[in-house]
């Protein structure tokens, strides 16, 4: 049967919740209450119980409680989906290592007669849930080409800088396959996915002890998995506890000289076990409660509340308007590490101003690249000047922008379409292409210090500089907000974005606009439209 987002209220978990198993039963909470704001928001104060409180936030938002969300959100929400789509189908056609991995384990996983199960993208088999979560964010992250936020909010002090990225898709998609809901279901799950994953990036920063981002996205998708299948406060708390006690990824996936699969899988897996978490709660585990003011978990353990029975921080939740947190998420116009986006914009900005650069690289002396930390720690360190693999090299500040040198004087041309990364520039020959690795060589890449470290997260202060024999030192001058910044106002992001779009599904489609139209307008799409929507080929 058919529900809107509109009306949508929360469904028997269909196929999660074995008959005669009832429902956990406790005391309901305070609801949270307004926020101040000018745009409609939530706020969930640090005194209270925020596990339940980001459970009844869902059950209500999902249940279109609160008022309309304006059209620029949904038009943006599109976008960043509509990228990860193509993401995922050009990684899946490549046969890429982890999402092929993941793939044939979901496929090996059918939900059976009894459970409708969900579907990987370009098949038709109905498997787990989880399975088909862990394959399809897999194949949309592997790239490291979707969209990125900062975790930056400076009007209400809310500037952890955490990261994080559009994984989570895949969750409420699984959801409303196995709940039999239709698009606009569909877009309000990854509507809250992202707003909550994102505005938790605000409040705390995981990486400070070196936990990975993802774990805000698990939050997320244990959250809006257990509300689109119908879960109780009480259970959406359990699903929540779960994966906080018992699922908190380190960035040890992240270290190495060479990174391996389970940076890109990071989200992937993260999101599983967050579905995991949700099912096992539907069916009465009983999870840690109020885990956010739990002195023993991660949040209170790493930054002490002020007081006692507190959390360390207030947490604001957009409910209707236009100022979501997806309004303020970052796109990459190509396969890049996104805080290498104001090193490209300054070599594109550069290279536009003083073409005579592309005559001869011969004449090319150095390359000076100046940023803040963190990225001068993630993309600069030195074991990245020497990529032997696509994972490491997508993180090598040296390698991104000594490729785009050798693109740009290879078609003497210097445009975000022309030289924009793609697959085939991290494969084995580029990796080891000799002018590449020849400007490489002559990349010096430094620390800006305090007066560039007090520009992030508001942007992505970066300084590109060219010592050339004929035309002496250049400068791109101060980058704040390259293309694909949500504060850049003079890139045709739309046009970039269709580029993009149909560079990467062209590796894993015949007709790249039969598949952004499939894709598409998904909020006026049936529940039969949702079940079948992943059911296309891949080359």
């Amino acid at each position: 049967m058919r529900r809107s987002a509109t009306s949508l209220r929360p469904p028997r978990c269909a196929g999660c919740l074995p008959r005669g198993v009832p429902a956990i039963i406790r005391a309901t909470s305070t609801r949270p209450r307004p926020s101040p704001m000018n745009q409609p928001h939530l706020t969930l104060p640090r005194h209270s119980n925020q596990a339940r409180g980001i459970g009844q936030y869902a059950l209500d938002f999902l249940t279109g409680k609160f008022g309309d969300v304006g059209d620029v959100v949904w038009r943006r929400l599109e976008a960043f989906h509509l990228d990860s789509l193509a993401c995922a189908v050009s990684a899946i056609a490549a046969g890429t290592n982890a999402p092929t991995v993941l793939r044939e384990e979901a496929l090996a996983y059918s939900s059976g007669a009894n459970f409708p199960g969900a579907v990987c993208y370009g098949t038709s088999q109905r498997v787990a849930p989880e399975k088909a979560v862990a394959a399809n964010a897999s194949a949309a992250r592997e790239w490291d080409a979707n969209g990125t936020n900062f975790g930056y909010h400076p009007e209400i002090g809310a500037t952890a800088g955490e990261f994080g990225h559009n994984d989570f898709y895949a969750v409420p998609l699984a959801a409303a396959q196995v709940a039999g809901l239709d698009g606009a279901a569909v877009c309000r799950g990854m509507l809250l996915v992202d707003e909550i994953r994102a505005r938790l990036a605000e409040v705390f920063s995981l990486k400070s002890y070196k936990i990975d981002h993802v774990l805000h996205g698990a939050i997320a998708s244990a959250t809006v998995y257990a509300a689109m299948l119908g879960a109780t406060v009480d259970q959406i708390e359990s699903a929540i506890g779960l994966v906080v006690a018992h699922y908190v990824p380190f960035r040890a996936i992240r270290a190495g000289h060479q990174l391996s699969d389970s940076k890109g899988a990071s989200a992937a897996i993260s999101a599983e076990v967050a579905v995991l978490s949700a099912q096992r709660a539907m069916r009465g585990f009983v999870g840690p409660a109020d885990v956010f003011r739990n002195p023993a978990a991660l949040f209170c353990l790493f930054e002490k509340p002020a007081a006692a029975d507190e959390s360390p921080f207030d947490l604001l939740l957009s409910t209707a308007g236009d100022q979501f947190a997806v309004m303020g998420m970052h796109f990459k116009l190509g396969l890049y590490e996104h805080q290498s986006a104001g090193a490209i914009q300054g070599l594109i900005d550069l290279l536009a101003a003083h073409p005579a650069v592309l005559e001869s690289d011969h004449e090319l002396e150095r390359v000076r690249i100046t940023i803040y930390e963190p990225a001068f720690g993630i993309i600069g360190d030195p074991a990245k000047r020497d990529p032997q693999t696509r994972q490491s090299a997508d993180h090598s500040m040296v390698y991104i922008v000594a490729t785009l040198l050798r693109k740009a004087f290879e078609q003497r041309q210097s445009g975000w379409k022309e030289l924009m990364l793609l697959p085939r520039d991290y494969d084995e020959e580029s990796l080891h292409h000799p002018l590449t690795r020849t400007i490489l060589s002559r990349i010096d890449f430094v620390h800006g210090g305090p007066e560039y470290d007090a520009k992030y997260p508001d942007g992505i202060p970066t300084t590109l500089e060219i010592e050339h024999r004929r035309l002496g030192r250049l400068s791109s001058e101060l980058v704040m907000y390259p293309a694909g910044h949500a504060r850049n106002t003079t890139a045709d992001l739309d046009d970039l974005l269709a580029y993009k779009f149909q560079q990467l599904a062209a590796l894993g489609v015949a007709d790249p606009a039969t598949l952004r139209d499939r894709f598409s307008d998904l909020t006026n799409k049936s529940a039969a439209d949702i079940a079948a929507l992943c059911e296309f080929e891949i080359l």
